[in-house]
């Protein structure tokens, strides 16, 4: 990459430019049998107390001490991609499990058990992408009893509905009686259209303001703790992980929330959740104006598409992911353990 201007590097970022995408090159040794200087690119995401913070394409995070920058500039974003992306359902499921994380997560050969103190199903579930490295009735034990010792329910995520998805998986489940729940859909979009959804704010509204983490009035209006009463800080935790997160907000003209929304961009990725309006603000275009909004955010940090989950029972939501543009990719639930289901 190239640093130089007028045949000297230079450092061409600042703070105000948090959520860029930016190029850096630091020293990481004399020179002397070792290189002298790495460079590495992502979104920047942070800059405290001398330390900034990078997120790579792939999600994974790197911290550099200030005084170890030589060069550094933001790089211009690429042109928007209009198409429907191509995916398999490995990569979602990797890149959504990265922007909802666990608390505690446990490999089973290619499974990996997840808990966060009962926090969604997401967050406290296994996540099976590929041979446990046990027999199968094995491995159940192993997932009943990690569970078990963490007070929570064994539940399995199954994806279905494509040629790589976890048919076999789910049919083994059915027949040692683990009951199926929460049906899902997971839908896709090119990213740029919907940055460029027709939205205004409602009158009185100041539009909408992005932050790096949930305000009180935002979890207000998310209103959830977890399907086990989860405690507040581990949910406070799952929604704040993720590469790089951020939460919309749209304030009524009363003062009160209107609407919030939370993004995590990751590589190519930018997946939206949490997509909230207050009953009295609802039929305003408040869901669009917070994605049209979210979404520029993720086109300024290099992503390109779009994914999100919805109950396959939320007609109403469906309808809107529709009108947006999302169309299926594959379909997932759980499945949970029956207290003395057959094996």
């Amino acid at each position: 990459m190239e640093f130089l201007a007028g045949g000297r590097a230079e450092v061409r970022i600042t703070r105000a430019d948090v959520g860029k995408r930016v190029s850096v090159r630091r020293l990481t040794g004399d020179g002397e049998g070792a290189p002298a200087f790495t460079d590495a690119v992502g979104v920047l995401t942070s800059w405290d107390e001398g330390v900034l913070s990078i997120t790579r394409r792939d999600g994974t995070s790197v911290r550099i001490e200030e005084s170890a920058l030589v060069a550094a500039k933001v790089v211009p974003p690429a042109r928007p991609r209009r198409k429907v992306p191509a995916a398999g359902t490995r990569e979602l499921q990797e890149v959504a499990a990265r922007s909802w994380p666990a608390l505690e997560a446990e490999r089973l050969g290619e499974w990996t058990l997840r808990a966060a103190g009962g926090f969604t199903r997401r967050a406290n579930s296994v996540l099976p992408l590929g041979d446990p490295g046990l027999p199968l009735d094995a491995a159940l034990e192993r997932v009943e009893q990690w569970y078990a010792e963490r007070g929570l329910p064994a539940v399995i995520v199954v994806a279905t509905g494509r040629p790589d998805t976890d048919e076999e998986l789910a049919a083994e489940l059915e027949r040692r009686g683990w009951d199926a729940e929460r049906h899902t859909r997971v839908r896709i979009s090119a990213l740029a259209p919907l940055a460029d959804l027709p939205a205004s704010p409602p009158p009185g509204s100041a539009g909408v303001t992005l932050s790096r983490e949930p305000g009180a009035d935002w979890l207000a209006l998310y209103n959830r703790t977890g399907d086990s009463g989860g405690p507040p800080a581990d949910a406070l935790k799952v929604l704040t992980g993720g590469p790089s997160v951020w939460f919309a907000t749209v304030r009524a003209a009363d003062g009160g929330t209107a609407a919030i929304g939370r993004l995590v961009v990751d590589g190519r990725w930018a997946g939206f959740a949490a997509l909230e309006v207050a009953e009295d603000a609802r039929r305003q275009g408040l869901a669009t104006l917070v994605t049209a909004a979210l979404a520029e955010r993720a086109l300024d940090e290099g992503a390109s598409a779009a994914y999100l989950q919805v109950e396959a029972d939320n007609a109403g939501a469906l309808a809107l992911y529709d009108r947006l543009g999302f169309t299926d990719h594959h379909g997932y639930h759980y499945r949970r353990a029956r207290p003395g289901g057959r094996r």
